[in-house]
């Protein structure tokens, strides 16, 4: 038997626009806005304070159950729903809409899932009207067309504490992800300042001008070659495994060429640690410079040390221009900083411990994105009803085991 499909208003007991008021510096009550709905769910993690009555701070607490919907925003961001997981003392912005469910007809975490869907969002663009570069969604059309399957209660609970179990591991995943990258950023300043030594190696680091022991690569006319990005986060990939828009010119023929072992690094923001290690060849906008180690380093631990604040402000000293914007490291200067460093020895112990750092932080990457996979997955077979969770009881009157399609 198929679930009835019913607007989502029949099971909607109220709905409230948000507070617009200005943040206050004296004020004492968080105020959650668009940016605090993360995936699915409400956290209030700003620094935003107001200051209301306690009437009207009363009137807009957030409470347990409460779904907010981000009812203006970008075509992309409208739409977009996230359930509060338990009493807070918040309060919501303006651009938000409160929507109350009668808990006798739906649960409200199963909802707050089937508006996130790949189904409820869908409709959600569908209701949307657009203006210049923003979307909005009314709460009165949102209540009468948007229709949404309807088991019961109880059905939708347990199919919510499944996909609330697939949450869990993520999140669970994402806070070792987190724990691991600053475990990560622990062991690199501690390994490529020298303020911890690895057993063994006992010889005092020297100081060399990057000029000795890079050197300039300027390779050009080999449009044959994949288009590579160099990014501050993940050091050099395809382009085409970026999801931003590519703006590089139609004419190659000046992009620069860059080798596995190379570094390259983005001249306008080298001020800021922008480079990565090539395992890969290519080729670059010529907005960037690639400096080729010579066998007097390691390149994978040279890149590493470049990311240390204390490089980083070397760099931002030798670069030249008059504001930030305009600021640039071009090789010649480049060339000319002075760095200290171990030998080429130490420098592959120091880089292979990093190396398996960053490796444990990727597996991890990779475990969540597969729970996130594995979780929308989930979402369309049992939102719809595709795929049934085995109950005790009939879903609806009438329904039986018998007429059932369990899992």
């Amino acid at each position: 038997m198929n679930w009835p499909v019913r607007p989502i208003k029949t099971v909607i007991k109220n709905t409230q626009y948000g507070l617009s008021v200005p943040a206050d510096a004296h004020g004492s009550i968080p105020i959650v806005g668009m940016k605090d709905i993360q995936d699915g769910h409400v956290v209030v993690d700003n620094d935003i304070r107001v200051a209301l009555p306690k009437e009207q701070a009363d009137a807009y607490r957030l409470k347990k159950g409460d779904i907010l919907l981000n009812r203006t925003n970008s075509p992309a961001l409208v739409g977009k729903a996230g359930i509060v997981r338990k009493d807070i003392d918040a309060v919501f912005a303006s651009y938000l809409v409160r929507i109350s469910l009668d808990d006798t007809l739906a649960d409200s975490s199963f909802i707050n899932h089937y508006i996130n869907s790949e189904m409820g969002q869908r409709q959600m663009k569908t209701l949307s009207t657009r203006a210049i570069g923003q979307a909005n969604i009314n709460p009165t059309v949102f209540g009468r067309h948007f229709f949404i399957p309807l088991p019961s209660v109880r059905v939708q609970r347990e199919i919510a504490a499944l996909l609330c179990s697939w949450d869990c591991a993520t999140e669970k995943t994402e806070e070792l992800i987190a724990r691991n990258r600053e475990r990560h950023q622990w062991l690199t300043l501690r390994l490529l300042t020298g303020q911890q030594r690895l057993p063994t190696f006992y010889k005092p680091w020297r100081t060399v001008r990057l000029g000795e022991v890079f050197t300039n690569r300027v390779e050009i006319g080999r449009p044959d070659l994949p288009l590579v990005a160099i990014t501050g986060e993940n050091g050099v990939v395809r382009r085409d495994d970026l999801s931003r828009r590519d703006t590089s010119t139609e004419d190659k023929g000046k992009y620069l060429r860059i080798c596995p072992g190379d570094i390259g690094y983005n001249t306008m923001r080298m001020w800021q640690g922008v480079c990565g290690f090539s395992r890969l060849e290519g080729i670059v906008s010529p907005a960037y410079t690639i400096a080729t180690p010579t066998d007097k380093v390691d390149g994978e631990f040279m890149a590493c040390f470049f990311k240390t604040p204390s490089v980083i402000h070397l760099f931002f000293r030798h670069s030249q221009g008059l504001v930030d914007d305009t600021l640039n490291l071009k090789w010649h200067h480049f060339s000319e900083i002075e760095v200290t460093i171990p030998d080429r020895t130490e420098q592959r112990a120091l880089a292979a411990i990093l190396r398996d750092s960053s490796r444990e932080i990727d597996l991890l990457r990779k475990q969540s994105e597969a729970l996130r996979l594995q979780k929308r997955g989930l979402m369309q077979k049992l939102l719809t009803g595709e795929w049934r969770i085995k109950i005790d009881e009939p879903e609806m009157a009438g329904e039986t085991e018998s007429n059932r399609g369990d899992i």
